[in-house]
């Protein structure tokens, strides 16, 4: 089963297309410390079954992150319930 894993913050990019948007994620350990990895290790730990990382208020779900495919078939990460423009994902503040 995966691990479930609350995202807090991100790494953005200074790329405009979407799929190159974010260059990591990250989060707070149980111990407090804090742990950040890249886009494309989280793609690879949600897709082998790994990984389940969501974005939520005070603790609690919210959105489910997955990974999306461009038409060309370039994968990135995204809430999933996202169906407007707005990707509660890139909402998050920069990670440090």
């Amino acid at each position: 089963m995966a691990q479930r894993i609350q995202v807090l913050c991100i790494r953005k990019t200074r790329k405009q297309r979407r799929h190159q948007a974010i260059s990591h994620i990250g989060g707070k350990n149980p111990d407090g410390s804090r742990w950040k990895i890249s886009a494309k290790d989280a793609i690879n730990g949600i897709e082998t079954g790994r990984w389940s990382f969501y974005v939520g208020v005070d603790g609690q779900p919210a959105d489910d992150v997955l990974v999306w495919k461009t038409p060309e078939g370039h994968k990135f990460l995204r809430t999933g319930h996202d169906v407007t423009t707005a990707d509660d994902l890139l909402s998050l503040p920069q990670c440090r």
